[in-house]
């Protein structure tokens, strides 16, 4: 179990390193603004959407880890799903998270590299973090014009 700890901390870290996908999405026609108070986390998330399909999905900002991690792995996991596959993924990412429900979510094949975040639900403070692109995103594909907090 501490080589798969071990493991998740090094893909956490290689994507708050390296994001994937952050930048300005020239021409999306969604966006977002999150921030989480607690920790000083901030996200700027920018999505296109074509056929009912995410098409791209970009973001900035600055955080901890773990909240720049989460935002890389979202932007990378999201491209190419159904609005609808993007909800039902939120939820399962919610509760892996938050430690709510199954207790073998880690093991969901539907999270794939979300996984990671299994041991976030340990360290309560931190669901805050893990959360707050997801949040975020939500709010950009519902058109929200308000900032997504984390209070």
């Amino acid at each position: 179990m501490s080589d798969l700890r071990g493991l998740y901390q090094e893909v956490i870290l290689d994507h708050c390193k390296r994001p994937r996908n952050y930048r300005v999405l020239e021409g999306s026609v969604y966006h977002a603004e999150g921030y989480n108070p607690l920790c000083g986390d901030r996200v700027t998330l920018y999505v296109k959407v074509e056929d009912g399909r995410i098409s791209d999905v970009a973001f900035q900002g600055s955080g901890c880890a773990i909240s720049t991690s989460s935002a890389s792995l979202l932007t990378e996991t999201v491209k190419g799903k159904t609005l609808a596959e993007v909800d039902a993924l939120f939820e399962r990412f919610h509760a892996l998270v938050t430690g709510e429900g199954n207790h073998h979510q880690a093991d969901d094949p539907a999270l794939g590299k979300l996984a990671v975040f299994s041991g976030v639900a340990e360290f309560p403070v931190r669901v805050k973090c893990a959360s707050l692109a997801w949040h975020t995103l939500r709010s950009a594909l519902k058109g929200e014009e308000k900032t997504v907090t984390t209070e």
